[in-house]
């Protein structure tokens, strides 16, 4: 299920980051330790055959290769390669969550235009938003893991009360080489047209909000299938791939502790624990780690997508809505500022002291100026009326040009 951390950031303070470091789900450590131990287990192989197996003209070849890695890794510009990477990966991931289909909007112009408390009535819009729902279950059944594994055949999903058996057999008669997910928003259209014939609903105007709003439904399971379908271009994370494998196999040679060539030379502080590489590793591959895990968030990790609680959560709040909800109203009373020109509604003890602050009113609005700076000064167009007012007022003596003009 999906890692929520919120509350715990809700306030800046002291360490307040310091205290996710130590979470398992869905960290940091939970994705790299197994390519951390590889990659510190052949960084002690190459240092031990070094140090212990290797003899004087050997090491010096392998000085002189490590040298050549070491530098080799300036040549790969890691952070362009994997920054611009994992912000795409990232501005897709936040995009396909947005393409969910969620029927708040389509259930609330349901309950407020399909009319009828008798039995059709309720048929008819349970049925409509039955069919949203069906819609978004096949479409995430094409592209979760976790629905599929829910509603591995349709048998489940008719099972499941999404289907009836006469909507399943009418659904399979109905062949397409493509994906059907939009076959039940076609039904919807077909009913609302019905429904509008019969006197249910009530105008165009309200079937045209109908329409509209299932539209968008609509569109955010197409857009969720073409997400599925084109993927981000493949030489682009093969790219980046091999720029991480190939870093860091530079540095598993590169940044070995090396015996100086020349006797009397000084050489480099021997750290058996290769700190700042390790640290690289963790950053780096970490990076690469973050766009693999939510490169598609419709999958099992621990920061994926709740679909299925998703499409419960759908299925009962919509129902809910169109039903038992229809015209059942609270009764309209006085509210409790009937009486007051200025609501103010209470602070608790824990809140008392926000009603201290004054209200923003603008940031320029307990700007000071100088008397000077409060007077009208005229300028550009209004200098030149100004002037010509005053020699209208104030003829003075024009020479035979200026008459002539005039």
């Amino acid at each position: 299920m999906t890692v929520s951390y919120t509350l715990k950031v809700a306030n800046s303070r002291f360490g307040g980051f310091s205290k996710l470091l130590f979470r398992w789900k869905g960290s940091i450590y939970k994705l790299l330790y197994k390519e951390f131990i590889v990659f510190v287990v052949l960084y002690t192989m190459l240092s031990i055959i070094y140090r212990q197996l290797l003899t004087k003209e050997q090491k010096r070849l392998y000085t002189k290769v490590a040298q050549y890695c070491n530098r080799s890794t300036d040549l790969i510009p890691m952070s362009f390669v994997l920054g611009f990477y994992v912000t795409l990966i990232v501005n897709r991931w936040w995009a396909q969550y947005t393409s969910i289909p969620l029927p708040d909007q389509l259930m609330c112009v349901i309950s407020s235009n399909v009319h009828g408390k008798d039995e059709r009535g309720r048929i008819l819009r349970r049925t409509l938003i039955r069919y949203a729902n069906l819609s978004a279950v096949l479409i995430l059944r094409s592209i979760s893991t976790r629905v599929l594994k829910s509603f591995p055949t349709m048998d489940h999903v008719v099972e499941a009360g999404f289907m009836t058996q006469d909507e399943h057999k009418k659904f399979e008669s109905l062949h397409s080489d493509f994906n059907k997910y939009w076959i039940p928003c076609v039904w919807f259209t077909n009913l609302a047209a019905q429904a509008r014939r019969d006197g249910r609903i009530r105008d165009d105007v309200a079937l045209r909000l109908l329409m509209d709003e299932l539209n968008l439904y609509r569109a955010k399971c197409s857009m969720l299938f073409h997400y599925d379908w084109i993927s981000i271009p493949l030489v682009y994370t093969q790219v980046v791939t091999i720029a991480v494998y190939s870093f860091f196999a530079f540095c598993l040679i590169g940044r070995q502790f090396l015996e100086p060539l020349e006797p009397g030379q000084e050489g480099d502080l021997d750290m058996y624990i290769p700190l700042s590489t390790l640290l690289q590793f963790f950053f780096y591959a970490g990076w690469l780690k973050v766009a693999e895990q939510i490169i598609n968030p419709f999958g099992e990790d621990d920061d994926d997508f709740e679909t299925n609680k998703l499409i419960d959560r759908n299925l009962q709040v919509s129902l809910l809505s169109v039903d038992d909800m229809y015209q059942n109203l609270p009764p309209a009373v006085k509210d409790k500022y009937w009486n007051e020109s200025t609501a103010q509604p209470p602070y608790t003890t824990a809140t008392a002291a926000e009603t201290l602050k004054p209200s923003f009113l603008g940031s320029t609005f307990d700007m000071c100026l100088s008397k000077e700076e409060y007077e009208f000064k005229p300028t550009g167009i209004r200098q030149l009326r100004i002037q010509s007012t005053s020699h209208t007022h104030h003829p003075t003596k024009h020479s035979p040009t200026s008459l002539a003009l005039n």
